[in-house]
């Protein structure tokens, strides 16, 4: 019966560490692209850095309120969180997940393998200038779609989670 416990001690360690574990995935702008198209869920993009402090200050916000709505809402209403690193390639990947990790992000992020701003923010909105953090929102069973350039408080947080949800 020991035998059988501490045999099955480095298999539940190991599980345990894989789930903890999140992969970076490299994309290009025509894979955000397509995430967007084809997003059947209410979908918050987050596009973000790790040297980026107006981005790390608003980071707990979403994961807070859309961990609360996911909870109670239907699947309808579970919102989509996606993070996108714009981070420079010497972070990819090692220093995106130590960060992650550090702050306990659930949500999945992915890391913009692009380096001309002039061609893929028009890709996002036609309006980003490029600053960060920078945040669409996209609902495509409602039609509702909003660009937010520069750093959400936690109350326009909310109301652009309840524009996103709402039924027109």
């Amino acid at each position: 019966m020991k035998i059988v416990k501490l045999a099955m001690l480095p298999a539940f360690l190991f599980t345990g560490v894989i789930s903890l574990a999140q992969e970076i995935r490299r994309v290009k702008i025509e894979d955000v692209e397509k995430i967007i198209s084809e997003s059947k869920a209410p979908l918050i993009l987050n596009m973000w850095a790790t040297w980026c402090i107006p981005c790390i200050e608003e980071l707990p916000y979403f994961q807070k309120e859309i961990e609360k709505n996911n909870k109670s809402a239907s699947s309808a209403d579970s919102i989509k969180f996606v993070l996108i690193s714009l981070d420079f390639k010497e972070a990819f990947p090692s220093g995106i997940i130590k960060f992650i990790h550090k702050r306990k992000i659930t949500a999945p992020v992915l890391w913009l393998d692009e380096t001309d701003a002039d061609h893929f923010c028009p890709k996002i909105d036609s309006k980003w200038s490029g600053a960060i953090p920078a945040t669409l929102f996209i609902n495509a069973n409602t039609g509702y779609r909003n660009f937010v350039e520069g750093q959400i408080s936690p109350e326009n947080l909310k109301k652009e989670i309840r524009a996103l949800l709402e039924k027109r």
